[in-house]
């Protein structure tokens, strides 16, 4: 057996189906040894005996209690991402306390809390704000590695794990033992700690309303799409209206559940459930008047006087230098789910032709409903954008934005109107939250980047001005079309390498 081999590959589709992991093909090696040692350690009699014994297990069996221990990854540490743990204890737990005021009781949740570091970070940090003990706060820890729960049954541990506690903390909560230090006895009791796997439903634990909030970071990026979307439904359900769901940094609902709101605060994103009447749409802060379009400037012209929207606005006639349009551009759009396509393609052609009043009056034309069609909002918000009709634009962007918060593209077009209307931190924030959303989205760290140059702040406009010239280079060409501002790839590279000289970014 090889480790490229079916048996390897049977072995990959099974953990799929009671893990719900999704292991790409640089994990094939380590696949392979963790199937020998397993049929190995099992006595199962061979790989294709124990391959077929793990094909009739279920996601709680012991044997996939085994397999998690060797493939889940439990390094963390003591306050852990203390962005979301200061937004935690100075939004959630407010705010939930006010909910629950009647009860008096908050549940939270750390759902793959590995070794119990995050738990009981959870459990420390409570204790600072809810200090009037009438109230009850319990925290339930749940781990499908049953190596790190045994490890967090303990509450011993390393000076490693508490390498991001501040003394004051350390000398409160833990007592040195050696080399180790324990834990807190009342810490410890106000965590609960058990074996289950996320992708398992159990409607004895995950009951509606149960808890007030959930951490679960840094655990759906390694589920399938499909695997991801039904176990945000089931925490979704589990959370009461108004609760709060934190993942990991580099984990977004985007395409995954409409259950939420985004939040960003303390330089950090979280999500709070949608309460039953949320279906209003955002109010629409005043915008000044669009300004008549201009001619082109070049892409490597200072941008001191004039804003990117305005530059976008002047963008109407191509600098032959600057403007190769000999692609076949597709025309996929981003942030649409998945339904009948209407035919985009005639007007997204206009599109880049710049002939913007055809392409709108050929959506115009379009069955009525394109205007529930994120797709077609999406262009024509873009093609609105890009005729300087940024009032307009901006309705539509809040109009796709009201039925999906997510939508990475409506977030970046409405940075540009909220730029227009001399509104440059809402601008930012709609940014922020464009990139967040969609990390390889590169126009609004161009954006950004622009924005920190004109207040004058050289270090962030470099980093996102250096983050765009990366992005741009691999950004899908379509994506280019639609959020380029008229620019092509080689015209906004060429904008980025000149913003970043003036920022003092070196040669470029």
């Amino acid at each position: 057996m090889t480790a490229g081999g079916p048996e390897t590959a049977r072995f990959r589709e099974l953990l799929t189906r009671v893990l719900g992991f999704q292991l790409d093909a640089g994990r094939t090696p380590a696949l392979h040894d963790l199937l020998v040692e397993r049929a190995t350690a099992t006595r199962s009699g061979g790989i294709d005996t124990y391959l077929m014994r793990l094909s009739q297990t279920g996601p709680s069996d012991p044997e996939v209690r085994a397999l998690a221990d060797g493939l889940t990854v439990t390094e963390t540490y003591f306050l852990r991402g203390a962005d979301q743990l200061r937004a935690f204890s100075e939004v959630a737990l407010p705010d939930r306390m006010g909910a629950q005021r009647p009860a008096r009781a908050l549940r939270i949740l750390s759902a793959g809390c590995a070794s119990g570091e995050e738990a009981y970070s959870l459990a420390i940090a409570a204790r600072a704000v809810v200090t009037d003990p009438s109230w009850k706060v319990s925290i339930v820890g749940i781990d499908v590695n049953p190596s790190a729960l045994a490890k967090a049954s303990l509450g011993r541990y390393s000076t490693w794990s508490l390498r991001e506690t501040p003394a004051d903390v350390r000398e409160r909560y833990f007592r040195p033992d050696g080399r180790e230090f324990v834990l807190d006895p009342e810490v410890r009791a106000a965590v609960s700690l058990s074996f289950r796997n996320l992708i398992e439903d159990d409607p004895s634990f995950w009951r509606p309303d149960s808890f007030d909030i959930v951490f679960c970071r840094n655990v759906v990026m390694y589920f399938t799409p499909d695997v991801m979307r039904s176990v945000i439904a089931r925490i979704s359900g589990a959370l009461c209206p108004g609760g709060f769901l934190f993942l990991g940094h580099a984990e977004t609902l985007r395409g995954t559940s409409q259950d939420f709101h985004l939040r960003h605060t303390h330089e950090t994103f979280y999500y709070q459930r949608r309460e039953s009447s949320d279906a209003t749409p955002p109010s629409l802060p005043p915008t000044s008047s669009p300004q008549p379009r201009a001619e082109a400037p070049c892409a490597t012209a200072a941008l001191d006087d004039i804003s990117w929207v305005s530059a976008i606005g002047r963008a109407s006639t191509r600098i032959a230098q600057l403007a190769r349009t000999s692609q076949d551009l597709p025309p996929r759009t981003p942030d649409a789910p998945t339904r009948p396509a209407l035919d985009l393609q005639p007007a997204v052609e206009l599109l880049r032709r710049e002939r913007f009043a055809e392409a709108m009056d050929l959506l115009g034309a379009l069955p009525t409903t394109s205007e529930d069609d994120p797709e077609a909002q999406l262009l024509r918000a873009v093609l609105l954008t890009n005729g300087s009709r940024l009032r307009e634009a901006e309705q539509v962007c809040a109009q796709i934005l009201s039925a999906d918060e997510l939508n990475a593209g409506a977030h970046y077009l409405m940075a540009l109107c909220r730029e227009h209307a001399g509104d440059r931190g809402a601008a930012a924030e709609h940014d922020q939250m464009a990139a967040y959303l969609d990390p390889g989205f590169a126009m609004p760290h161009l954006h950004l980047g622009l924005l920190a140059r004109r207040r004058g702040d050289l270090d962030q406009a470099g980093l996102e001005l250096g983050r765009a010239l990366d992005l741009l280079a691999r950004e899908d060409a379509s994506r280019i079309l639609l959020f380029g501002g008229g620019f092509s790839r080689d015209a906004l590279l060429t904008l980025c390498r000149s913003e970043l000289r003036a920022c003092g970014g070196g040669s470029w």
